[in-house]
């Protein structure tokens, strides 16, 4: 990848500011320095949505340079927006507050991005009056929660002439790019791979609740589209608002199954329900497991995932299981290594890539003579070298901005994630149907 000639620089007066607001509970840990601000060449950015993960993109931005943030738009006033808005200002980015997008477009003329962080059922209607404005997107996933709107958005994308990133972040981390090139396709470390195994489970959690003398008004509430303020805080969990977890959390893995396979599924099995929570608030299940088949040059893969809401075993992480070798791999960097087969003990073509740095080879040497490969022998594991600890989000936006600037291709155009909202999407209908769900090759593009 491109890296952008302006790094991310401490500059005392916004460190001391950055520490005043970690003191007062107003960022995430991880934003440690700001970027300077002010330049003439900055990019004029505007965010739509301002929620959980609205701070995040923000706490991530806030360490690239070039970047001035001029608008916040959130109809929640009195939390989110006055959050958002009061964090930027200690960093020096004089931003104007807006609690209708309409005006927010209609008044920031120059605006050069938006970063559109509002739930899925809001995704295409603020996504493409920002191209439509002339702005460039960065849009969360999922994309959309129909495929109808999903298409909306790209066809508008190709009419305007404006990018459309989405928020699949994965597609820009380094720990990734380096498995893909090199581990997957370059060093074949796995041979060919048969099988993938994928998780994101979390623990039990009750319903966001909201600081009962803040909140939104009933009026505005029902003419953005929610009931009351559970349904508004919750939206994730509502048909026609959100997709559940298997949108929410396994929409980003499902995404590098497709990308390392260089392939889109053919058909998906699915179980799930509301097994644990109240079905009147939850009406999105809470337990998925999904098998899915995915054709290659080398024969089928079949992948198995699951997202459960009920236990944070083990977290999140995906295996691609091949005849010679696992990689096993997370977006959070304490995870990821490849494990070699006893069987492939003797192929040179590991001792070569442990020679080039980039795995680590095991801290004691396995025993593998006599083995029979048959059994089952504890595989050999290799640390990947490629470590990263920046914010999850904060390559996929500096990506982002580098297209914007014409400096780099966009990791996740709004094709890319319209192929993976085709095959998450079709996950839940799966489930409701309790059939077998098949993909055309002719589904996946607009």
């Amino acid at each position: 990848m491109n890296e952008e000639k302006n790094n991310a620089a401490i500059n005392r007066r916004n460190f001391l500011a950055v520490g005043a607001a970690a003191g007062a509970g107003l960022i995430m840990p991880n934003v440690l320095r700001a970027a300077k601000v002010n330049d003439s060449n900055d990019l004029r950015i505007g965010i739509i949505g301002t929620g959980a993960e609205g701070q995040v993109l923000i706490n991530a931005a806030l360490k690239l340079d070039g970047i001035r943030f001029v608008a916040v738009c959130d109809i929640w006033e009195k939390w989110n927006r006055r959050r958002a808005a009061r964090l930027l200002r200690k960093y020096g980015h004089d931003v104007n507050e807006y609690l209708d997008y309409r005006d927010m477009l209609a008044n920031e003329k120059d605006l050069d991005g938006v970063i559109v962080a509002t739930p899925d059922f809001w995704h295409h209607t603020h996504a493409i009056a920002a191209m439509e404005a002339g702005i460039h997107v960065y849009c969360e996933k999922e994309m959309s929660n129909t495929l109808a709107n999903a298409r909306k958005m790209i066809e508008t994308a190709r009419r305007t002439g404006k990018l459309l990133q989405i928020g699949h972040q994965r597609r820009s981390n380094p720990r990734y790019i380096h498995s893909y090139k090199y581990i997957i396709k370059e060093a074949q470390l796995l041979g060919r791979i048969t099988t993938i195994n994928a998780q994101w489970n979390r623990a039990v959690s009750p319903d966001l609740g909201w600081p009962k003398k803040y909140p939104v008004p009933d009026s505005i509430l029902k003419k953005y589209g929610f009931k009351d303020m559970h349904q508004f805080r919750n939206w994730r969990w509502y048909k026609g608002l959100g997709g559940g977890a298997i949108v929410d959390l396994g929409s980003h893995q499902i995404d590098i199954f497709s990308w390392f396979l260089e392939n889109n599924p053919t058909s998906v099995l699915a179980s799930g329900g509301t097994d644990y929570y109240d079905k009147k608030t939850h009406e999105w299940y809470d337990t998925v497991q999904t098998l899915w088949e995915y054709p290659t040059d080398k024969g089928i893969v079949r992948a198995f995932y699951q997202t459960i809401t009920t236990n944070s075993n083990q977290g999140y992480f995906e295996s691609f299981m091949g005849d010679q070798g696992t990689l096993t791999i997370s977006e959070s960097a304490s995870r990821g290594a490849v494990y070699r087969e006893a069987a492939n003990a003797a192929t040179p073509l590991w001792d070569e890539w442990v020679q080039t740095g980039y795995i680590r080879p095991p801290s004691g040497t396995q025993n593998t003579k006599g083995t029979d490969v048959r059994e089952t022998v504890p595989a050999e594991e290799y640390k990947l070298n490629k470590t990263f600890d920046d914010p999850y989000h904060q390559p996929h936006l500096k990506n982002f901005f580098a297209a914007i600037r014409g400096l780099e291709e966009l990791n996740c155009p709004g094709e890319v994630g319209y192929e993976t909202a085709v095959a998450v999407l079709k996950v839940n209908k799966a489930v409701e149907t309790q059939q077998k769900q098949f993909f055309k090759p002719e589904e996946f593009h607009v």
